[in-house]
């Protein structure tokens, strides 16, 4: 839906799962086989990876300041369940958490996560206000205030109604 690049980092993967909803159509890419395999997820974790997704979007409407779209579990409590380790490059010393299990996309998620904080980034992902979108976006405005995750159709959409309320013929 966005026209906006992908999130920096491990961030797109973030990103990437928590668009894999499309509200608006109800099209769910974890509902096929092809649309699970980027993620390493069998049809069986289907449900976890769902649970997951929309924790994480609540999470992007707060960085919106927006509230939640419906009741998930905490996405503290489903990370804090995520194994990773503390990896050090010896050639220059530095250190990053790093999934325990490359293939878990829990732990993968976390290490995002935790290198988007390392980083000041976490909180510029975002997800559209538009209650019929919530599509995540990364937030590259300079005052880090974007609203929709395109001006072009959710952000028209929202200045159209507004227009239209206001008594306009």
């Amino acid at each position: 839906m966005s026209e906006r690049s992908p999130a920096p980092g491990a961030l797109a993967l973030v990103e990437s799962l928590v668009n894999t909803l499309d509200l608006e159509s109800g099209a769910d890419t974890l509902d096929t086989a092809e649309g699970r395999a980027p993620f390493g997820i069998a049809e069986g974790e289907a449900a976890q990876a769902r649970e997951l997704r929309e924790s994480l979007r609540v999470a992007l409407l707060a960085h919106a300041g927006q509230p939640p779209h419906r009741t998930v579990t905490p996405l503290g409590e489903l990370l804090a369940g995520a194994p990773l380790c503390l990896t050090v490059d010896p050639s220059d010393g530095s250190a990053a958490l790093a999934p325990a299990d490359p293939r878990a996309l829990l732990s993968r998620i976390a290490a995002a996560v935790a290198e988007s904080l390392v980083a000041g980034t976490w909180t510029r992902l975002k997800a559209c206000e538009a209650t019929d979108c919530h599509w995540a976006y990364y937030d590259r405005s300079p005052a880090g205030r974007g609203r929709w995750c395109s001006m072009r159709v959710c952000g028209a959409r929202a200045k159209m109604r507004r227009y239209r309320g206001k008594g306009a013929p």
